[in-house]
């Protein structure tokens, strides 16, 4: 997946919040280019993580996680048991996004704990130079506090790039509970974040809602975004089946 986003490619993906495996492959089996499996706002932990990523690994899905801190342990745990994408939320400075570096790459890049949990399962392990090669650390942009220091967090060596969440950006900044189609502050303080991050040469990916939506933010020069999620899927499918069979 890393490569794909360094060699330009757009990507779309979806967010997981069941913590069901059957769930979670169904999804990695749709068509979307990654799936990011939610442990911060969703049903999922940490106990119910490693089948969920099994079950991509199964599936053939590039896989990643959204950590619910910005703990090492939390990172470099999702990293051993198959993320290939963290995305850490609420980074508000340079210290905390170097935490978050430091912990997706092994020394003497950073700190990350060799434990190649999956060796007697599968076929073949990455080792240390692969886990590095192939790990990507996105730190979330969606404080009034990270958007004043972005620089300093996309300056950071080993973040690879940044996350916009445009509600409690919204929130943060004043905005109260809004979008970027309703209030055009918000929408210009995407922009200046989407500018930062290409000026910086890092990658740029933003939370929204469905594919109208993705387009807008693809053609505004992002590089990946996530645009839907299981339950959401679920709902309206369900809801359209049902007003199908009443029509």
């Amino acid at each position: 997946m890393k490569q794909r986003l360094l060699g330009g490619d757009m990507l779309y993906g979806a967010w997981s919040g069941f913590a069901d495996p059957q769930v979670v492959q169904i999804m990695g089996g749709a068509g979307f280019d990654f799936i990011c499996v939610d442990l911060q706002h969703s049903f999922n932990t940490m106990a119910s993580l490693s089948p969920l990523l099994d079950g991509l690994h199964k599936v053939g899905s590039p896989a990643a996680v959204r950590v619910p801190w910005n703990t090492p342990d939390l990172i470099m745990r999702s990293l051993d048991l198959g993320a290939e994408v963290i995305i850490v939320p609420l980074v508000n400075n340079a210290e905390e996004a170097t935490i978050a570096a430091n912990a997706c790459r092994y020394a003497p890049a950073g700190n990350r704990s060799w434990g190649p949990i999956w060796r007697n399962v599968r076929s073949s392990v990455p080792q240390p130079a692969e886990g590095d090669a192939s790990a990507t650390c996105i730190a979330m942009i969606e404080t009034a506090e990270g958007l004043a220091n972005v620089d300093a967090i996309l300056a950071v060596d080993g973040v690879d790039g940044i996350y916009i969440g445009p509600n409690d950006l919204s929130l943060s900044i004043g905005l109260g509970r809004t979008s970027y189609l309703e209030s055009d502050k918000l929408r210009e303080t995407i922009l200046h974040i989407i500018a930062r991050g290409k000026a910086a040469g890092k990658l740029v990916g933003i939370d929204c809602g469905g594919s109208e939506q993705a387009h807008y933010w693809r053609d505004q020069g992002v590089s990946f975004v996530i645009s839907a999620n299981d339950s959401d899927l679920l709902a309206e499918a369900a809801i359209a089946m049902a007003k199908a069979n009443r029509a």
